[in-house]
């Protein structure tokens, strides 16, 4: 969902080390093909201190899903996005916010719940709810900027705040899976543009334009 600043290892407790250190390899790598060996290692910590923290591999898998919730809350809530004054304004800069932040290798950008998600759905609940925690939480704090938008534009249909939200996200989560398939971070952006398309085709403001 998100680009948090990384921080070196070596930077707070063991904990957070791990945490950081699986926020990265597994975004690089993917949740299943990264061991607790590699966890430690770019943790710079014992394995010793791992099970002291996380019972075992799916425990951590949980904990980073919640830690990516909480620390990309943060990074949202700071965002420009929220600035302007129309709602429908604050949603078309949501998305240019998101292309915008498609930058740097893949790893750097793509979305750690949905790498995860992608991965448990089947073999660990825990983290696919944790996962989803992560991306429907995020889906609706877009929902109050679409419905003020809905009301001051006098918009009807048979769609709502909520579903346009979560759309959002499988625009977004989609289009890291192409730039993952063709190794190009530019068939994300081309799906954000396309969103902003659909988005202001939804809000008639192509049809205002040509009035």
């Amino acid at each position: 969902m998100a680009r948090p600043t990384k921080q070196s290892p070596e930077r707070g407790n063991a904990r957070i080390r791990l945490l950081e250190a699986a926020r990265d390899v597994i975004r690089a790598q993917g949740y299943a093909a990264t061991s607790v060996d590699d966890l430690c290692r770019a943790a710079g910590v014992t394995k010793g201190a791992f099970f002291h923290h996380f019972e075992n591999k799916d425990a951590l898998g949980v904990a980073v899903a919640e830690f990516w919730r909480q620390t990309t809350t943060d990074f949202f809530s700071a965002a420009p996005y929220h600035e302007p004054d129309d709602a429908l304004a604050r949603v078309l800069a949501y998305v240019a916010f998101r292309r915008a932040i498609i930058v740097g290798e893949l790893a750097d950008f793509t979305c750690l719940v949905g790498t995860m998600a992608q991965e448990t759905y089947a073999s660990a609940p825990d983290i696919r709810e944790a996962c989803g925690r992560s991306i429907f939480g995020h889906a609706a704090t877009l929902e109050a900027d679409i419905e003020a938008a809905r009301r001051e534009r006098g918009i009807v249909g048979d769609w709502t705040a909520q579903s346009l939200a979560r759309h959002t996200q499988t625009v977004i989560q989609g289009g890291f899976v192409l730039a993952k398939a063709g190794n190009d971070p530019a068939l994300a952006r081309e799906s954000l543009d396309h969103l902003d398309r659909y988005i202001r085709h939804l809000f008639h403001i192509a049809e205002e334009a040509s009035a």
